[in-house]
């Protein structure tokens, strides 16, 4: 296991103790699910001609255990709105720290909103990058 998904899962158990402390004997039941495989896709460039690529490790964080199986069926819609949000993205956005906060964030609102519609839940959690690459 790498040092970063070693940190990333030291740091959900500490807030899991934490949270479950603060709300009584409430019982974390979360599960994780990997895009596979990594998204890579094409993005926009400074100039129309000048394309650039980005690949990215994401992990979806599910509500549920329960709704592991759910995720997985919607897996190709899953993978199709973040190839869809990264491949819409300025290269300004893909290269910063902050653009890339936005992308997370806009990729779990539109895997919330799709899955809420097919599903009647959320069933994403949250969405993790673990590796993000990306060349212009």
């Amino acid at each position: 296991m790498s040092f970063f998904r070693c940190l990333v899962f030291s740091c959900i158990t500490l807030l899991s103790f934490t949270a479950g402390g603060a709300q009584g004997q409430q019982k974390v039941n979360y599960a994780y699910l990997g895009l596979e495989p990594d998204i890579v896709t094409n993005y926009v460039g400074q100039n129309a001609v000048r394309l650039g690529y980005v690949r990215v490790t994401v992990e979806l964080m599910i509500h549920d255990v329960e709704q592991l199986e759910t995720a997985e069926h919607h897996m190709p819609l899953l993978r199709a709105t973040a190839i869809e949000i990264f491949g819409n993205q300025p290269e300004e956005k893909v290269k910063s720290l902050t653009g890339r906060e936005d992308i997370r964030r806009t990729l779990l609102k539109a895997m919330q909103n799709h899955m809420k519609k097919e599903t009647g839940t959320e069933v994403v959690r949250d969405v993790i990058f673990t590796k993000y690459l990306y060349q212009s």
